[in-house]
């Protein structure tokens, strides 16, 4: 607690860094907490690569638009479907891409297109089938999802899985699970990654399915709100809530009420999310939330366990209409762009971290909706992610580091751009003020 001194330096009211001096009057009143045991870094290339983002080159879209936003993003994975692979192979080799690709029922074209993305070193994972709640397909001469049977939707992707495993290029790739296998009418049992004794569903005990759990937790959900921690939430993997999450796609089912995993045991189920979005129009708050919250939507999922998370989508008017893109029709960017921009431009590094290191820092009083990440570059440098998800108002922390002097403490505003809003050298405090989007504080020992 600030016991009896606020020191507020600057004009900005959402994100201020003050100067040592402020810095270490905001915290004489207050002694330093007990030593705390250093924390190991994220490298911060692990995070930058579970960035994504769908696309549409399957559904005809010109992917020469695609390679400038892409690059400008500096987001190296995209979501898209086999239906032109040739263009998706131009598209990954011109933008230096990744892709998980997915299809709907043709077991051989996805296998085929996913050998030609990995032989062009393009292929980040194989997806089974994409909501078959909402879009039916047929299977080995079945009809599967929807509100008929989901048996063969349950015998493509455990087929995809058995395929991929015993193949020796493509196994080496991760299998994605279908997406809102919560809406199963018949409890086929793809609320498990591998279907284990005693689970009464009517495919066998044993079938595998996939390496990793999918959602499309959409952060905006299906109440429509903008509230205090709203992407927090939707990440958090044991909440039932208004988005499409683990715990109602895979701890009990959303359609039939099949039991899955425990609540306890859902942190620990690999996991990915590949579709989530935010409206820049019909969604609250217009531009500037929906680019601080699909910031932070990136850096909760990846805090709560989320090895991958693909946002919906690149461009407005695709997939669908809308304007969920993270760019208009006429690919200028949003603020959503331009804030995940800024935020890669500074978290960017090309070298290979070969052992994290660790920091000791705390947060005193960190307030339930301010969170914090740290991450390490190639060179040494710490990038200390702070990130606030509070709708009004502001919380004032201080980072501290342990006693120990750091030579030199840049500060990054995602909203401001990809120059330190402000640079201090000698301190032990750093004293910021969190709002509704993120900070890095770049430490550099």
């Amino acid at each position: 607690m600030f016991a009896r001194k606020i020191f507020l330096c600057g004009a900005s009211a959402i994100a201020v860094l003050c100067n040592a001096a402020c810095a270490n009057a905001l915290v004489a009143d207050n002694p330093p907490p007990p030593a705390v045991a250093p924390t190991t870094a994220i490298p911060v290339t692990e995070f930058l690569g579970s960035l994504g983002v769908n696309t549409h080159v399957a559904q005809g879209y010109n992917y020469m638009n695609y390679v400038p936003a892409l690059q400008y993003l500096g987001v190296g994975a995209v979501r898209d479907e086999t239906g032109n692979l040739s263009n998706l192979l131009a598209l990954a080799r011109q933008a230096g891409i990744v892709v998980d690709i997915l299809d709907q029922g043709d077991l051989s074209g996805l296998l085929s297109a996913a050998h030609s993305l990995a032989s062009a070193e393009a292929l980040l994972s194989i997806e089974g089938p994409n909501e078959p709640n909402n879009f039916p397909f047929v299977y080995d001469g079945q009809l599967g999802g929807g509100s008929g049977t989901w048996i063969p939707v349950a015998e493509f992707q455990r087929d995809i899985y058995t395929r991929v495993a015993a193949n020796p290029i493509l196994s080496a790739y991760p299998v994605f699970a279908t997406s809102e296998g919560g809406a199963e009418t018949d409890n086929v049992g793809m609320q498990w990654l591998t279907i284990p004794n005693g689970a009464g569903t009517s495919m066998p005990v044993g079938t595998q399915y996939a390496d990793y759990a999918n959602t499309h937790n959409y952060v905006i959900g299906n109440c429509g709100v903008y509230i205090d921690n709203v992407a927090w939430q939707a990440a958090e993997p044991k909440l039932n809530g208004c988005w499409d999450g683990m715990y109602g796609e895979y701890h009990k089912t959303w359609m039939g009420g099949y039991p899955g995993p425990t609540v306890t045991q859902l942190p620990s189920v690999p996991r990915v999310t590949t579709e989530t979005g935010w409206d820049s129009v019909s969604n609250p708050g217009g531009e500037p939330v929906q680019g601080t919250v699909l910031v932070n939507t990136y850096l909760d999922e990846f805090a709560e366990g989320w090895s991958y998370t693909f946002i919906y989508e690149l461009g407005d008017g695709e997939g669908g209409g809308g304007n969920q893109g993270l760019f208009h029709s006429d690919w200028t960017p949003k603020l959503s762009a331009t804030y995940i921009h800024n935020l890669t431009s500074v978290l960017a590094d090309t070298g290979i971290l070969q052992s994290p290191d660790a920091l000791t820092y705390t947060i005193a009083n960190e307030p339930g909706t301010v969170h914090d990440m740290l991450m390490e570059k190639s060179n040494g440098n710490f990038e200390l992610a702070v990130w606030g998800e509070q709708v009004q108002g502001s919380n004032n922390v201080v980072v501290r580091f342990g006693g120990a002097t750091i030579g030199t403490v840049n500060v990054y505003d995602v909203t401001q751009g990809t120059t330190p809003i402000e640079t201090v050298t000698q301190v032990k405090n750093v004293a910021l003020t969190l709002s509704d989007h993120a900070l890095i504080v770049e430490v550099i020992p």
